[in-house]
């Protein structure tokens, strides 16, 4: 039994080991897949959209936000987490100084751009925050001006498009420098629903093998009883009835076990007692 209760404990802890692992790589994998699909929402935003309507955000009386690659990666997400099972889902592009205040950067969001500002060669940051919906798995990523245009709406208010300064006012989003980054993006997914799954998958296997373990306890504790006990007791009852000069009785027929051999042991035992008592009673005739 203490080798099957050994084993449980064994499984248990190499199941929970796998299965944690299991939940930390499909957050890690939901992670990576929607910061690349955001990434690709801006890529054809800054390829497509802003380069068609260019001449139109210079002369529209009303700012054309669709040509902002972050305002079209937030909408689309936006989008995203209609869905009731995305709602805790969470993607922002952190701006230490932005445009729209909608993406100021958090004391949490502002050490990460300060440390992709300090730290260039860093190119990805992820681990674990807690936020009000509990804790989530983040992955961060540096965004910095790579092309000269984006300077047009954020260098200076002159240089800025008129429906633009109108929008957002003349106070922030400027002053940004080519090759300067400036924001860190941020993708946050929910990973208590996750590692909860995982730890319900742990309960299920491990209530699986105690049950299998109940029943294979059991099983030996019958085929106990059936063999071994049941062998002793009617050894036990054989033996009572020699102590009291019944010499007929049998300790039960040889086997190869110990049981078996105590049998032989007995019966062999009780045939010399028995040659001994009819001697003696010779004797005293």
């Amino acid at each position: 039994m203490l080798v099957f209760i050994i084993g449980i404990l064994l499984s248990g802890t190499v199941l929970s080991t796998v299965l944690q692992q299991r939940a930390q790589e499909e957050v890690v994998s939901k992670a990576q897949v929607l910061i690349q699909t955001m990434n690709s929402v801006r890529k054809y935003t800054d390829t497509h959209i802003t380069s068609l309507l260019e001449d139109d955000l210079k002369t529209s009386p009303e700012f054309i936000p669709e040509t902002v690659p972050a305002f079209s990666a937030i909408n689309v997400f936006d989008n995203f987490r209609h869905d009731e099972a995305y709602k805790n889902f969470f993607y922002k592009e952190a701006t230490l100084n932005p445009t729209n205040l909608r993406d100021k950067a958090d004391s949490f969001e502002t050490e990460l751009v300060k440390q992709f500002g300090s730290e260039p060669a860093t190119k990805e940051l992820s681990g674990f925050r807690t936020l009000p919906q509990g804790r989530s798995f983040y992955i961060a990523r540096p965004l910095a001006v790579t092309q000269q245009s984006c300077l047009q709406c954020h260098s200076t208010p002159a240089a800025a498009p008129k429906s633009q300064l109108e929008a957002y006012g003349t106070e922030n989003g400027f002053g940004w420098k080519l090759n300067e980054i400036i924001a860190a993006q941020v993708i946050s997914v929910p990973a208590d629903e996750i590692f909860n799954n995982a730890r319900q998958s742990f309960s299920t296997v491990m209530g699986v093998l105690v049950i299998i373990f109940a029943l294979v306890v059991l099983v030996m504790n019958l085929l106990l009883k059936r063999t071994v006990l049941q062998q002793i007791k009617r050894m036990a009852q054989t033996a009572q009835k020699v102590s009291t000069g019944d010499m007929s009785s049998d300790f039960g027929r040889p086997s190869k076990d110990e049981i078996g051999a105590l049998a032989v042991a007995f019966n062999r035992m009780r045939s010399s007692l028995e040659i001994a008592l009819n001697l003696l009673e010779q004797q005293n005739k």
